[in-house]
């Protein structure tokens, strides 16, 4: 097992977590009155880390959304031309954008040290900011891994 299927089902371990925490802050606010701001906030978090760091993998195993009206039956070389070029077409506009347009936007979450605006939230936003590179990250390994698989005939 490859060391990125050892991270996604770990990462995939994050998911039930969060349903039992999402039930613990139910039942804490509507059965005992009990606001859990915190434990929200986690939620929050960890569900933008499983979205935000599985989109690339998503997109190496091929197993993301698209229309199927020109895939569906076409050829495996087909398929994979059209994973690069839209690759190259999609993809990398997507990375460069959100670099260009959080850099600023992380950068100051962590000279500044922001933490939560709500009472009882979570002290270290400034990290949770930061997650938004795992994005153009991950769909840069994965445009990577599409070019480098891709023989031009």
């Amino acid at each position: 097992m490859k060391i990125e299927e050892k991270f996604i089902n770990l990462l995939s371990l994050a998911i039930p977590f969060m349903v039992i925490m999402m039930l613990i802050v139910v039942v804490s606010r509507y059965v005992f009155g009990i606001g859990q701001t915190g434990l929200q906030e986690l939620i929050m978090y960890m569900h933008g880390l499983v979205f935000l760091a599985s989109a690339g993998y998503l997109v190496t195993k091929d197993e993301h959304v698209r229309v199927d009206i020109f895939y569906r039956d076409a050829s495996k070389e087909y398929k994979h031309k059209l994973n690069v070029i839209l690759g190259i077409l999609f993809l990398l506009p997507v990375i460069l954008v959100t670099i260009f347009y959080s850099f600023e936007f992380v950068e100051m979450s962590w000279k500044i040290s922001e933490i939560s605006t709500e009472a009882g939230g979570l002290k270290y936003v400034y990290v949770q900011k930061t997650l938004i590179f795992l994005l153009p990250v991950s769909l840069l390994f994965a445009l990577l891994r599409i070019l480098r698989t891709y023989k031009w005939k």
